[in-house]
């Protein structure tokens, strides 16, 4: 470039001949006019495109074969290197594979979809579920991770699930909206199964009814991307992303994910106070002038549970997502309804809270309650060394000898009995029983019926003394005077006086 830049300056400035110049600086003429013509090397021009007498016969092969896999699904699609396997053996191609990926990758090149940049409304969101590596309580795991987004503020929510299901979705939606302070009134989804179970054109159609539940309650207005365009959602799909490198990274060890949100919501607080690229103030401060675009928070709170009608098996035990959970023997054949949420299962029959467990997220598992099957010991009392439910009673030493005094006295008649004691757990707290029973023992004889007026006594004991102040409903109550006239004839004519 030095001496381009010194050749042109005496020569066009100090008035070199240009005879003179190609002789001092051994150059061709027509090399002289181009540098006097240019202000800098145009660098390489080829005449025309290259001769390819290998590839040239094969060219047209190769942009059919990838137009044809544009159709073809995403993961089934030629590769370079498949392309070139292909020429060699049903083409008869003799050249070699590096210039068959760069005619593929120049192809793909000119055939790259472009995108325009899409604005946002202060009252729109985004909203994806992606994968977390986790280990839990010493076992590496796979979560589900939602990630809600707000792309004009750049504040991003995120939390942990077992697994993505309907009861997940909402659970997150929940969460999300009440760690912005308000619910947006347009939120940005792919086509997931747990929101559509059927797509029309292309894009979102028939609304599941746990969905359409959802946007019941909180009446935002829901966008679906186009299958296979999440570009459409973009500004989630890359925070999804920057959660993982950011939150989870080194890979989180805990004893359950419940501690892991916790430290998430932290971590999400102190995002807020991040300055992204290109802007002057904070994601907090951007997120404290977008509220006011959002619905308000409803004043109730709302159930993300999944709701299932179900129908009780022989053993006692609905099944829910792979997985029994007994209920009471006495509604055994019928029909009762789940409610299934993230930590817990609740059953329900006829408008009535029947049973409620731990939910259990493995496979092929069974959750008992024994309290459920104590009504059929009644019936069959020989189950109780042997039934499967009756295998988790733990229950407090004075027991054991209390069913060993029992059997001692009549051994038919005191495992029936011991069975009776057992019942008192439906009308009484196991804290109350055990006392009960431990104040039993020294007793002469020792029955269901004694214990229970223990219990009773214990009860009445307890509320003796009768205070308005803890009955509220009663301070309402007036009592008129009585009319003591009819007394006091009885007490030999006279009239009491009130």
């Amino acid at each position: 470039m030095h001496d381009w830049a010194e050749i042109r300056r005496r020569v066009l400035v100090e008035g070199l001949s240009k005879r003179a110049a190609c002789r001092e600086y051994d150059l061709h003429w027509s090399t002289l006019e181009t540098v006097l013509a240019c202000d800098q090397p145009p660098g390489y021009r080829a005449a025309g495109p290259r001769v390819k007498p290998k590839l040239g016969p094969v060219l047209d092969t190769i942009h059919q074969i990838l137009e044809a896999d544009r159709s073809a699904p995403p993961k089934q699609r030629h590769t370079a290197a498949r392309i070139y396997q292909r020429l060699r053996g049903e083409f008869g191609y003799r050249g070699g594979p590096s210039v068959v990926r760069d005619a593929v990758r120049a192809w793909r090149r000119r055939h790259a979809e472009v995108f325009f940049p899409i604005e946002h409304g202060p009252e729109e969101a985004q909203a994806d579920f992606g994968q977390a590596e986790l280990v839990l309580a010493g076992r590496p795991v796979k979560a589900a991770l939602f990630v809600m987004t707000l792309p004009v503020s750049g504040a991003v929510f995120c939390s942990l699930f077992p697994r993505e299901c309907t009861e997940s979705f909402l659970e997150g939606h929940v969460r999300a909206f009440a760690f912005f302070g308000g619910v947006p009134r347009r939120i940005s989804y792919d086509n997931s199964r747990i929101a559509v179970f059927k797509i029309i054109r292309r894009r979102g159609g028939a609304f599941t009814e746990a969905f359409e539940r959802l946007k019941s309650y909180y009446l935002f207005d829901s966008h679906f991307c186009l299958v296979r365009r999440p570009n459409e959602k973009g500004h989630v799909e890359n925070l999804v992303g920057y959660v993982r490198r950011n939150f989870l990274v080194p890979v989180p060890v805990a004893d359950d994910i419940p501690s892991l949100n916790e430290l998430l919501i932290l971590r999400c607080h102190d995002d807020l106070t991040r300055c992204a690229r290109g802007q002057d103030s904070t994601n907090a401060e951007r997120l404290a002038g977008q509220l006011p675009a959002f619905l308000p928070l409803p004043s109730t709170p709302f159930d993300p549970s999944r709701v299932v009608v179900s129908r009780v098996n022989s053993l006692s035990l609905v099944r829910f997502d792979t997985n029994n959970y007994s209920v009471p023997v006495r509604y055994a054949h019928r029909r009762v309804t789940l409610r299934a949420g993230i930590d817990t299962i609740r059953v329900d029959c006829d408008g009535q809270r029947i049973a409620a467990h731990r939910r259990e997220w493995g496979r092929h598992r069974t959750v008992f309650d024994w309290a459920h099957y104590l009504r059929l010991l009644e019936r069959k009392p020989g189950a109780l060394d042997y039934a499967r439910p009756l295998k988790g009673m733990d229950l407090p030493d004075c027991f054991p000898l209390l069913r060993a005094r029992l059997e001692e006295a009549d051994p038919e008649e005191g495992t029936i009995e011991f069975i009776r004691v057992l019942l008192l757990h439906e009308d009484f707290a196991s804290a109350e029983l055990a006392a009960a029973v431990q104040a039993a023992l020294p007793l002469a004889t020792i029955k269901a019926a004694d214990i229970r007026v223990l219990l009773e006594r214990g009860r009445e004991e307890r509320t003796a003394s009768l205070s308005l102040e803890s009955r509220p409903h009663l301070k309402a109550i007036r009592v008129g005077r009585p009319d003591l006239k009819g007394y006091g004839a009885l007490l030999g004519g006279e009239e009491a006086q009130p």
